[in-house]
């Protein structure tokens, strides 16, 4: 049995891909035999893109993670793409080869009518209510957490990952963790890491089987709590997102299946936790290297809330600096680098024919590094994002929270997030980095520092 064979008879989600020579018209490059450029791709991403756009263009081939693929670049790709007004891309033959092992169900997995009921359904956990209590949750455990870090010298990105778990915890499931926290935090890292694994099979000691480890761990930790929630939440205060979920109803006035809740309960907490805490070190870190922003976005802060004291949800609106300094900081670090689909008709693109099956990817990193839409690129600049420059520039050079029918259902919930923690950690400290201090960034699956980000966090 070939490899596509044995993956289709495995995973629904794997088509076949079109046969190798359809794709013979479009430039671009196989690599090695078996592995492609896979290895290639992963030593240094964006290395690897601009190469390749530099050689073939903008619509280039390459055969990677187990067969030959199409890259589209740039933001009319990314429009083409994410708008999908002739749905013809499909998000859970896309993401489904990667992710289908580690994360099946989530909602980034589902299509078209599937994919917007359940959307549906789960919206109820980001309405206002919920979001002033989420608000109120954060704001008492980043005050506290910031504290235990003030004055020491310190690896930002495992303190700040540890605290996005602890708040998803407290906001989404309810509860402050307690000994579990440490296996969840394992759990969810190695679920990601087996997202890029090149042994796709759950074998023991490969990144795959522990992430299929991990996501055993976690599906029983959350299935155990669902008759609870549905019953009333005794042991939650009802307004967390688990609940609410729990309780929620579909068109046709049903319950969500446990199988259903916690998959998508899964999937969010990886969002509100790896994805958040990617966006936020990326800020941290462009704040320690360039500190007049710091002051800016204190003064602003300070204008709408005191040093250290609890900003409420009405008034985050008020702090429009410090959006656009986190739009910027999500610009230059994207948390999710690439965004895979699958072609489920044919189409045209940048002059070529591109078949059904065809498995295609946009490219949200190198687009928020094009320099036609953005003037020095590597330049830290958050007024980027004055509506003045945003209304000039294409709808679709900033896709960080993706778009369409798939944009990311708690981005609300992360700009609340981004913006609580820095009027904390900024009213009360000043971030220092060492002089000529540059971290190395792994970019692939979740951009992460690879040192873990050395900061210091002095006292006001």
């Amino acid at each position: 049995m070939n490899a596509h064979a044995a993956l289709i008879r495995e995973n629904p989600h794997w088509k076949p891909w079109p046969a190798g020579s359809t794709l013979d018209h479009i430039p671009g490059e196989d690599g090695l035999p078996v592995v492609g450029v896979t290895l290639e791709q992963l030593k240094d991403p964006a290395d690897f893109t601009e190469r390749m756009v530099a050689k073939h263009g903008k619509v280039y081939r390459v055969n990677s993670f187990g067969g030959r693929q199409v890259a589209l670049i740039g933001p009319e790709a990314n429009e083409l793409v994410l708008m999908d007004r002739n749905k013809i891309f499909s998000s859970e033959q896309g993401w489904g080869p990667v992710l289908w092992r580690v994360f099946p169900r989530g909602l980034m997995l589902m299509d078209f009518d599937h994919h917007r009921m359940d959307r549906k359904t789960l919206s109820v956990a980001f309405k206002p209510e919920p979001m002033r209590a989420y608000a109120d949750s954060l704001n008492d455990g980043i005050a506290e957490r910031i504290e235990s870090w003030s004055g020491t010298t310190f690896q930002f990105y495992p303190a700040i990952k540890q605290l996005t778990l602890d708040l998803a915890a407290t906001s989404f499931l309810g509860i402050p963790l307690g000994p579990e926290a440490k296996k969840l935090n394992q759990a969810f890292f190695d679920m990601v890491r087996a997202s890029i694994g090149v042994v796709r099979k759950p074998w023991p000691f490969t990144a795959m089987g522990r992430g299929v480890k991990g996501r055993k761990y976690v599906i029983d930790y959350l299935a155990r709590m669902v008759p609870d929630r549905r019953e009333g939440g005794k042991h939650s205060n009802g307004d967390d997102m688990f609940t609410k979920i729990c309780q929620a109803r579909d068109e046709n006035d049903e319950l969500l299946s446990v199988e259903a809740i916690v998959d998508h309960m899964n999937f969010m907490l990886l969002a509100a936790h790896d994805t958040i805490t990617s966006s936020i070190t990326s800020l941290v870190w462009q704040l320690g290297k360039n500190p007049e922003w710091q002051d800016r976005l204190r003064e602003e802060m300070l204008s709408v809330a005191g040093a250290g004291e609890r900003i409420s949800h009405n008034a985050l609106g008020e702090l429009k600096l410090t959006e656009y300094a986190f739009k910027e900081a999500l610009r230059m670090v994207p948390p999710v680098p690439g965004i895979p689909r699958r072609a489920l008709a044919d189409f045209e693109f940048g002059g070529y024919h591109i078949p059904a099956g065809t498995q295609i990817g946009i490219n949200p990193s190198y687009t928020h590094h094009m320099a036609e839409y953005w003037p020095e690129p590597e330049k830290f600049d958050p007024m980027r994002f004055e509506p003045e420059q945003v209304r000039e520039r294409h709808k679709y050079a900033w896709v960080p929270f993706s778009g369409g029918a798939h944009m990311c259902l708690g981005l609300h919930f992360a700009y609340m997030q981004a913006k609580i923690f820095f009027h904390h950690l900024l009213t009360t400290h000043r971030i220092e980095v060492a002089e000529g201090y540059e971290p190395d960034w792994q970019l692939w699956p979740i951009p992460r520092p690879k040192d873990g980000l050395t900061i210091t966090l002095k006292p006001l």
